[in-house]
């Protein structure tokens, strides 16, 4: 059953961007990974990411400039992709954890999750604002990404593959999902523009326009996730 998130308990941190140079994406250092925390963070345009080893602490606060984003109409699934899509079944929700575990992979190059992010992503998926889109392929689970949905803005997190085009279905699914009803102001946030994602129609902004944005996403009710039960 969908239902609607549960709000946390307050944080007591301050995120404002107002006095934040163009083009710096680091922004804070510091703070916690309380539910509230976090979802504050992504209301206020910023995200955690651990600046130690492996993701380690200290925790930081990015907001890119620019900003990965996929905007409502602009997704793109190749020919190829497509005919992928015929063969995957899309879940929601049905293993949360073990998506957020795939993409913490000790073996996986530039790893950054660390298991108090992972912690902490699950207990905000307890909490009905993570969610993970998963691709499985008779009856296993061979890709997906997670994220955090707040209102009409869905922030993907990470995402991973274990055969072709495994996260890239992901992608076009939540794609999806979050843009079903044709409201132009949804939005996605992927954070970085990458080539893999660029190929899926990602664009960039600036950190002016993606906080403008983010400021007419957020009020908007949050997109339903088809859950299986």
């Amino acid at each position: 059953m969908v239902t609607e998130p549960v709000e946390p308990l307050p944080t007591s941190w301050v995120f404002d961007l107002s006095e934040v140079d163009d083009g710096e994406d680091m922004v804070a250092v510091g703070g916690d990974l309380r539910a509230g925390t976090l979802v504050e963070a992504y209301r206020s345009g910023l995200f955690p990411m651990g600046l130690g080893e492996l993701g380690a602490r200290p925790i930081a606060w990015w907001s890119p400039d620019p900003r990965g984003v996929l905007l409502p109409g602009g997704v793109h699934a190749s020919r190829s992709l497509r005919k992928s899509l015929r063969r995957f079944e899309m879940r929601v929700d049905t293993a949360f954890r073990e998506v957020v575990d795939a993409c913490a992979d000790p073996g996986r190059d530039g790893r950054w999750i660390t298991d108090e992010i992972a912690d902490a992503y699950t207990e905000l998926h307890a909490l009905g604002w993570a969610h993970s889109i998963e691709t499985w392929l008779d009856g296993e689970l061979v890709g997906g990404l997670y994220g955090v949905n707040v209102g009409g803005l869905f922030a993907g997190e990470s995402m991973f593959h274990r055969v072709t085009d495994a996260s890239k279905a992901a992608v076009v699914a939540t794609a999806g999902y979050v843009f079903a009803d044709g409201d132009p102001r949804r939005l996605i946030d992927v954070q970085w523009a990458t080539d893999h994602l660029r190929s899926l129609g990602v664009v960039t902004v600036s950190r002016r326009d993606y906080l403008a944005r983010l400021e007419a996403a957020v009020p908007l009710a949050p997109p339903t996730f088809a859950v299986e039960s």
